[in-house]
């Protein structure tokens, strides 16, 4: 796996930063959506919450092996504190949480809640942190995630019951990311490294939840499903995931990175609805037009933009 990832990392460094970083962020928010409408798939026919958790974090903990071992090769000054908050935020409490949300509610308000609150507890967080003050634009977008989520909450506790015991856990989840991205973004770990560190140390938090709960859904399930669950939620999101949303991050920036977010409750709304049967409902429709305009917005990436292009220009002028 080493020289596999060594492989990966000289073949995008000689591609341009922004297309490798563009071509992460799509494959962040396409196996983002993949992973809402699988795990919601799982945990309402064959598996349950622990289940899928051992094929996420367990899956990539086995193949990772040889990255974590190489302690030599991390940063001397990563904190066990920041280790901490990477797996805590980013790894198996972010992840039952999730899993248990989606037992409440449909794939789509996992889309919704989770991806259209994460900004905005990125931006609270940096007011209460730094008292950094949104710019208009973004408050503009936050103001139309937030419309969009209570008018999609409003409808769809009436129509599913119980689902607004799933979308508060996804809010919640979305507040555990938003304190992962900020921990990454300082850790100092390339994203192989970080997604070792997320899934050993998840793989080793579920150890005593085996003992006390148990997974014996993975012994009575159908093979064909804990082997596509194996996939979906070992490899693809609990390997791939953690490290092309990693690549976006340090590609991009961290706000540039966040646009992919705004694709991600389109895709999982029309994955749920084609892959699952979920009724598109004039309120998802509703919400889908503010949320996602409003995750655009309230990134921040629009507003940095501008002030890139005129420092590239005031650059150009005075070379």
């Amino acid at each position: 796996m080493p020289a596999f990832a060594f492989s990966l990392r000289r073949l995008y460094s000689s591609i341009p930063s922004l297309w490798v970083g563009a071509l992460a962020a799509l494959a962040a928010a396409l196996i983002g959506s993949g992973w809402q409408i699988a795990s919601r798939h799982g945990v309402t026919t064959t598996l349950g919450p622990v289940e899928l958790a051992v094929l996420r974090y367990a899956v990539p903990a086995l193949v990772l092996t040889p990255l974590w071992l190489r302690r030599s090769a991390w940063p001397v000054g990563l904190s066990r504190l920041r280790c901490a908050l990477l797996v805590l935020c980013g790894g198996l409490p972010f992840g039952l949480v999730v899993l248990a949300g989606a037992q409440w509610a449909p794939a789509a308000h996992m889309g919704i809640f989770v991806a259209g609150s994460l900004p905005v507890f990125t931006a609270l967080g940096g007011w209460m942190v730094s008292r950094e003050r949104p710019a208009p634009s973004r408050l503009l977008g936050l103001a139309l995630i937030v419309a969009g989520m209570v008018v999609f909450g409003a409808a769809g506790w009436r129509a599913v019951e119980g689902a607004w015991r799933g979308d508060l856990l996804f809010l919640l989840a979305a507040l555990l990311w938003s304190v992962y991205t900020l921990a990454f973004r300082g850790s100092g770990l390339t994203p192989w490294q970080g997604a070792a560190v997320v899934n050993l140390g998840s793989a080793l938090l579920l150890l005593p939840v085996l003992l006390v709960a148990g997974a014996p859904r993975l012994l009575s399930a159908p093979w064909a499903d804990v082997a596509w669950q194996a996939l979906g939620q070992g490899v693809a999101a609990g390997l791939l995931g953690l490290v092309v949303y990693s690549v976006a991050i340090a590609r991009l920036g961290a706000a540039r990175a966040a646009l992919s977010a705004a694709l991600v409750p389109l895709l999982t709304a029309a994955g749920g609805a084609w892959l699952l049967g979920e009724p598109v409902s004039g309120a998802l429709v509703v919400a889908v037009l503010l949320v996602v305009p409003g995750l655009a917005l309230g990134s921040g990436a629009l507003a940095q933009l501008p002030r890139r292009q005129s420092a590239n220009g005031t650059g150009r002028e005075s070379a």
